[in-house]
């Protein structure tokens, strides 16, 4: 050990005096075959007590893992159902528009697809899911995806000139980013 101890209250320099062993005293048994056996009842009540706690905490345990594999199975199968009842309204929208198209007029069907379409937007907005829709905005890679640049003098260098497809978000994470046409500094000439 090169003259140090492991343990940081005694000095290196400090001699350790050997220290004699002593016996332990022998508890005084005056009746001891029937404080053996009274003693030992005790124990094995104190076992099996013990063994019945064990039993009855492993049996809770995997009740508890049994209903928490049901409840994630139920939360997968029906994890949509809000958002499912949702697109049933927009459905049916669609569904009356097209069964009212042989006796609309343009207008009226214009009407009835930008009603379908608001119900849809609200669908997907109470789901969680944001349009991005990045128009004059500058460009974020993060959010957007350039298809071209297009040189233009009416937008700043860097920015979205034309939304060819919009993005969406679903709670904060990026679904698709929006394809975009970035806008550049105008050719000389």
């Amino acid at each position: 050990m090169n003259g140090q101890t492991d343990r940081p209250d005694v000095e290196a320099d400090d001699e350790l005096q050997p220290v004699e062993a002593t016996e332990a005293p022998e508890p005084k048994v005056e009746n001891e075959g029937e404080e053996s056996e009274s003693t030992l009842e005790q124990l094995q009540a104190k076992v099996d007590e013990n063994w019945d706690r064990y039993l009855r905490a492993s049996a809770e345990m995997e009740n508890v893992r049994k209903r928490a594999r049901r409840d994630v199975e139920q939360a997968h199968k029906f994890a949509l159902e809000n958002f499912s009842r949702d697109l049933l309204a927009v459905m049916d929208s669609l569904e009356m528009g097209i069964a009212a198209a042989d006796n609309a007029d343009v207008a009226s069907l214009l009407a009835g697809s930008e009603a379908t379409l608001k119900l849809l937007l609200g669908t997907l907005e109470r789901s969680g899911i944001e349009e991005i829709d990045p128009q004059g905005e500058p460009f974020d890679p993060e959010l957007h995806e350039a298809m071209t640049m297009q040189p233009s003098s009416d937008a700043e260098p860097d920015s979205v000139l034309t939304v060819i497809q919009k993005g969406y978000t679903l709670n904060g994470r990026l679904l698709r980013p929006a394809r975009v046409i970035v806008a550049s500094e105008p050719a000389d000439g």
